[in-house]
């Protein structure tokens, strides 16, 4: 199945034909719908809370994707425990990542996301109303303390979600995870949340404006209880966590 994408993706006549569709209605179905549900999550995250406005993101997430078109289904739903938080970390390999976890993860949570992200016109602001934590990795100090304040936010089954990738994988394969998010949850005593995406690379791989309709999933793995681990042995905790990753790339891939 995924050669036979692969096949259809090299398609020229194919993908050529669909970048015109990309230019004339994606692109401005995207800008349209970050400019309107933007402004209403943010009022919505004002009047009522961050709860209230992460409602427009899945709208926009779930919107887009069909738009796309993008279908996505779930796998592990039954693994989440109602109300507890936990620090859920993914791979990293497209754009539409962030399609399908705002849309399909069936848990609130919060992004850390780059500061760039908070220059994008309506959804920067929104984004920041709703609660999600924006972070500098060009300043290491003005990072922790970001994540810092993010903490009176993570609890009462709101989660916290991480790409510990730090950037999208250009070949498919993970690479090598950074300490932040495990390092998170040390701290605050929650459970790890792997999850793996599939294939949102062949619908829009890294650094790359090529759309292309497909199918993609998420795979909600089993949690990591962190008792047992501790900063001298969080390789162990990012180990297990990659491991769980990976598993769900070669069986769903």
């Amino acid at each position: 199945m995924q050669n036979e994408k692969k096949l259809l993706r090299e398609n020229r006549v194919l993908l050529g034909i669909y970048q015109v569709y990309t230019w004339l209605v994606f692109i401005p179905f995207l800008a349209l719908t970050t400019a309107f549900l933007g402004i209403i999550a943010s009022v919505l995250a004002i009047l009522f809370g961050g709860k209230a406005g992460s409602i427009m993101g899945i709208i926009w997430s779930k919107l887009n994707s069909y738009i796309t078109p993008m279908f996505v289904s779930v796998i592990g739903k039954e693994k989440i425990s109602a109300g507890q938080s936990y620090v859920i970390v993914a791979n990293h390999q497209s754009q539409f990542d962030i399609f399908v976890i705002y849309g399909w993860m069936p848990i609130d949570f919060r992004w850390v996301m780059k500061i760039q992200l908070l220059k994008v016109p309506f959804l920067g602001y929104g984004c920041y109303r709703i609660g999600h934590i924006f972070i500098d990795r060009s300043h290491p100090d003005r990072a922790k303390a970001s994540i810092n304040e993010a903490k009176d936010r993570i609890k009462g089954g709101t989660s916290i979600m991480f790409f510990p990738e730090g950037t999208r994988s250009l070949d498919g394969n993970i690479i090598e995870f950074k300490k932040g998010a495990f390092k998170f949850a040390l701290d605050m005593g929650l459970p790890m949340l792997p999850v793996t995406i599939v294939g949102t690379r062949n619908v829009l791989p890294a650094k790359s404006m090529k759309l292309f309709p497909g199918r993609a999933k998420l795979i909600i793995h089993d949690p990591i209880d962190i008792g047992g681990y501790s900063d001298e042995n969080i390789q162990e905790l990012m180990a297990a966590a990659r491991r769980s990753i990976e598993q769900g790339l070669h069986q769903y891939s």
